[in-house]
C-alpha cells in the first residue's frame, strides 16, 4: 500500500550550513555534526558514529534469557482489535523507513492510528503494548509525558496541536517469536522505538520530554516528568573533583538547545568529550552508572538488566560532557556516551510557554540512542538478513 508523505510543518534542516531551522527558531550546530534533517529514504541509515567511524561488533544476536512473549502477545491482541482501514495504516514491513520519520515536536504529520482516535478498548489494547515492553515506571512516564501534553493543551486552548491522546502507534513486522518485528510509539515529546528479534529488544531511539515538567492546576495537577534524570545528573556533576568537573565542563555558560540526537540525526558524527569513566574513582563511576540506570529502567525489568549490563562492559570507555552550571535554579545539559548507549538530557528555549527566550527547567528533552549501527535494532536486522539471505522460508526483502 502506497504511504503518503509525512509533512514536516515548522521543521526543515539545512545540513551543509550546519545550521537546523525549528519552529521559527534557528539553533547553530557545528558542521559536519551529522548528516541528519534528510528524507530517511535519500539518506541511508548509518548509525551514531564517532570521527573515527562505526566500532563494529558490538551487538551479537544471541539468547538474552528474557521472554519478550508479553510484549508480542499484547501486539496481537492489539492488532486484532483494529478496523481493517486501521491495521492498514498501522503496520508496516519490518525494515520500512517509517521508523526514522519519528518527530518530537508537535507541528506534524503522524502515521498509524491515534489514541485520540481509538476506541476505549483499544486505547487499552495499545496501553497494554506499551506496558507489556516498558517498566511500570517507564510506562508511567510515558502516561505522564502524554498526560502534560493534555495540560499544554487546556493552558494553550489548542486542541488541535497538543493533547493527551495525539500519540500514533504502529507495528513494524508481524509480532514473532522468530522474525525480527517491532512497534514505535510517536508524539510530541515522546517517541518509543522498539525492536524485537527473539527475545532480544532494542528500545532506542527514545525520547522523552515535556513543556512544561510540571502541571500545577487542572485535571492534570501534580503531573511531573523528568525530576529524576535532572536531579540525578545534576548530583552526579557536583560529586566530582574540581579537576574532574573541570574536564567534564565543554562549555560554562548554556545559553542555547544542546541536544544533537533529536529527531532525524540518526547519522550523527559525534566525538567523545569531557571526562572518560576511567579516569574516575570507582564510587564516582557506581554514581555514573546510577545515572545511567534512570533511563535503562524504562525497558521492562529483565531486558534493563541485560541492557544495563552491556553498558557496564563498557563503562572504561564511557564519557561525560556537561554545559552550564551547577546552581539550584541553573539550565543546564548533560551527555553521557559509550560504544553502546548515548543519552542527552538538555533543559531547553520555552516554545509555546510565555516567559524569557532562554533555556529553563520548564522545557525539558532526553533522548537515549544506541550509537554504531544499533538503533532501531538495524545490526540486529542487518546479521539475521546476511545469516538467512538464502533461506526461501524468510523471504527477506533488501533492507530499506
Amino acid at each position: 500500500m502506497a504511504r503518503t508523505n509525512r509533512m514536516r510543518r515548522g521543521l526543515c534542516c539545512v545540513i551543509g550550513l550546519g545550521v537546523v531551522v525549528g519552529l521559527g527558531r534557528w539553533t547553530l550546530v557545528s558542521a559536519g555534526q551529522g548528516r541528519g534533517g534528510q528524507d530517511p529514504a535519500a539518506d541511508p541509515f548509518r548509525g551514531v558514529a564517532t570521527p573515527a567511524g562505526l566500532q563494529p561488533n558490538l551487538f551479537p544476536i544471541r539468547a538474552s534469557g528474557v521472554s519478550t512473549g508479553p510484549v508480542r502477545e499484547a501486539t496481537v491482541r492489539f492488532l486484532a482489535s483494529l478496523t481493517d482501514v486501521q491495521r492498514s495504516i498501522t503496520t508496516y514491513p519490518v525494515d520500512d523507513t517509517e521508523w526514522r520519520k519519528w518527530n518530537n515536536v508537535h507541528r506534524y504529520a503522524r502515521q498509524g492510528v491515534s489514541f485520540k482516535d481509538m476506541t476505549p478498548a483499544q486505547r487499552e489494547r495499545a496501553f497494554d503494548v506499551m506496558r507489556a515492553g516498558m517498566s511500570a515506571r517507564g510506562f508511567q512516564k510515558s502516561r505522564d509525558v502524554m498526560k502534560l501534553n493534555g495540560y499544554l493543551a487546556d493552558f494553550m486552548n489548542n486542541y488541535d496541536e497538543y493533547g493527551e491522546y495525539l500519540y500514533h502507534l504502529t507495528v513494524m513486522g508481524a509480532p514473532s517469536g522468530t522474525l525480527p518485528w517491532g512497534w514505535q510509539l510517536d508524539g510530541h515529546h515522546l517517541i518509543v522505538n522498539y525492536f524485537v528479534l527473539g527475545d532480544q529488544v532494542v528500545m532506542t531511539p527514545t525520547f522523552m520530554g515535556s513543556e512544561p515538567v510540571i502541571a500545577t492546576t487542572g485535571q492534570y495537577a501534580g503531573t511531573k516528568v523528568l525530576q529524576e534524570e535532572q536531579d540525578r545528573g545534576l548530583a552526579f556533576m557536583r560529586s566530582l573533583a574540581p579537576e574532574a568537573q573541570k574536564a567534564a565542563t565543554i562549555q560554562t555558560t548554556k545559553t542555547a538547545n544542546n541536544a544533537l540526537g533529536q529527531a532525524f540525526r540518526d547519522n550523527l558524527t559525534l566525538d567523545f568529550a569531557g571526562v572518560r569513566a576511567s579516569a574516575l574513582l570507582p564510587a564516582q563511576q557506581e554514581h555514573l552508572l546510577s545515572v545511567i540506570k534512570e533511563y535503562v529502567d524504562n525497558m521492562d525489568e529483565g531486558h534493563a538488566r541485560v541492557r544495563m549490563a552491556e553498558v557496564r562492559q563498557h563503562l572504561p570507555e564511557t564519557w561525560f560532557a556537561w554545559i552550564g552550571s551547577t546552581g539550584n535554579d541553573d539550565a543546564f545539559y548533560y551527555r553521557i556516551h559509550s560504544p553502546v548507549i548515548l543519552i542527552e538530557f538538555d533543559h531547553q528555549t520555552p516554545v509555546a510557554l510565555p516567559g524569557p527566550r532562554v533555556p529553563g527547567k520548564v522545557h525539558i528533552h532526553s533522548v537515549v540512542r544506541t550509537p554504531n549501527g544499533n538503533d532501531y535494532g538495524k545490526d540486529l536486522l542487518r546479521q539475521h538478513y546476511e545469516q538467512h539471505k538464502n533461506d526461501p522460508k524468510h523471504g527477506h526483502s533488501q533492507e530499506r
